[in-house]
């Protein structure tokens, strides 16, 4: 059932998170943000980091989040293939593995510049969850 997804917006990118929880599909957007710049099958879970966000609400706290690991991936020369999300009253606790980005071995495609208020929405759909925004690339 989880799984994440991009879709088209004008020059930018979409990406679409879905999973059975909240906090699943704030993992898999954070995914798609990362498939947005390398193959995630080629990223190795070499380093741990911890992140952390407050906001006063699930679509605020999405875009927090998504940034959060665009300041991480851009200040550490990072890039993740692995996340895990604890949400509780408006903070997220989260986890990312990654590694240092290899130009020869990851061929970036894209470096993300901000996740934006546009098309943004986390909701329940029957069973599901979806987060998603819209990256300024």
């Amino acid at each position: 059932m989880k799984h994440w997804e991009h879709f088209s917006h004008e020059a930018d990118m979409g990406i679409r998170g879905i999973g059975a929880t909240c906090a699943e599909a704030f993992e898999q957007a954070a995914l798609g943000l990362t498939a947005m710049v390398t193959d995630l099958e080629g990223v190795k879970p070499l380093v741990h980091v911890e992140l952390f966000c407050d906001a006063p609400d699930n679509d605020l706290l999405l875009v927090d989040w998504l940034n959060t690991i665009i300041c991480e991936m851009a200040t550490r020369h990072l890039v993740f293939s692995s996340y895990e999300v604890r949400l509780t009253n408006g903070h997220l606790d989260g986890s990312a593995w990654g590694e240092k980005i290899d130009p020869l071995r990851h061929h970036p495609v894209v470096e993300p510049k901000g996740a934006t208020y546009t098309c943004l929405t986390v909701h329940r759909e029957g069973e599901i969850w979806v987060a998603q925004c819209v990256v300024d690339v």
